[in-house]
């Protein structure tokens, strides 16, 4: 029976065992195959994922936070995406080998309404999932923006990715107006019930023209989808991203077309 597992630290919060799984017997697999989730140090990374590449067991491992970036670094072979991003989300096992793949760029471009061409596009955060959004939104033709909190960590992605830190002169962390067409949010800001108006770059009443994505995921929509959706916003939930990505995964592995229905649904129950 291949074995399929996300890995992370921690990971019990993740959604992705039950969305998979479903996924998983909706193409008629659940007898053959399983999904299940290992927390794992950044300390046992390397060790744990090499023991699962040579066992024989495991088909391929989704990766989920601190690891992105050490996963890669852990690859046989690489794509494109994944190379250029410096970050995997998704591993496959052949004949012991490991090779590294980025489904969460191309999930985020499906989850939006609309395409990015042309659109200013503002990417809160510098780590692994925002250097798969600004790579597949500046791929995609938007122009985009970064900011972290460390504003040398967003400098320095955007000189990566031919991305900017300012607008206009201005920092994007400026009071002055600007006008976003796409915000996507990859910090944990708000998955504590944070005020992400008191912690990130954000004034209420910006949204209107804007599609608002926001990373963090739980059984109710973010404060700042919330305040994003009463200003008019067009919002997507990390959920969303979530059965995208995850699909894109599970398509690598099985060679299948998932439901992307079923994905959602199991994604959002409790």
């Amino acid at each position: 029976m291949p074995r399929l597992a996300v890995i992370g630290h921690p990971v019990g919060h993740s959604r992705s065992p039950a969305m998979q799984t479903a996924a998983l017997e909706a193409l008629g697999l659940g007898e053959e195959w399983s999904y299940g989730a290992i927390d794992l140090a950044p300390e046992e990374l390397e060790a744990r994922v090499r023991e699962l590449a040579v066992s024989g067991e495991y088909a391929g491992l989704n990766v989920t936070v601190p690891h992105k970036e050490a996963a890669l670094a852990l690859a046989d072979e690489a794509s494109e995406a994944a190379r250029e991003i410096g970050a995997a989300n998704t591993l496959s096992f052949r004949e012991g080998r490991i090779l590294a793949e980025n489904t969460d760029a191309g999930g985020l471009i499906a989850s939006l309404p609309g395409g990015p061409a042309g659109r200013r596009a503002l990417v809160l955060g510098a780590g692994g999932a925002a250097r798969a959004a600004v790579w597949a939104l500046a791929r995609a033709g938007a122009v985009v923006f970064i900011w972290n909190r460390t504003a040398a960590r967003a400098k320095s992605l955007a000189d990566e990715f031919g991305a900017y830190v300012e607008i206009g002169g201005w920092p994007v962390d400026s009071p002055a107006e600007v006008d976003w067409g796409i915000l996507v949010n990859t910090t944990t800001v708000g998955l504590g019930g944070e005020d992400p108006f008191e912690q990130l770059p954000l004034r209420r009443d910006e949204f209107a023209e804007t599609v608002v994505v926001d990373m963090v995921y739980g059984d109710r929509p973010s404060r700042l989808l919330a305040a994003a959706e009463e200003a008019g916003a067009l919002t997507v939930d990390g959920l969303e991203v979530l059965a995208q990505q995850g699909a894109r995964s599970l398509r690598i592995w099985t060679g299948r077309e998932p439901d992307l229905d079923v994905m959602r649904a199991a994604a959002r129950r409790r």
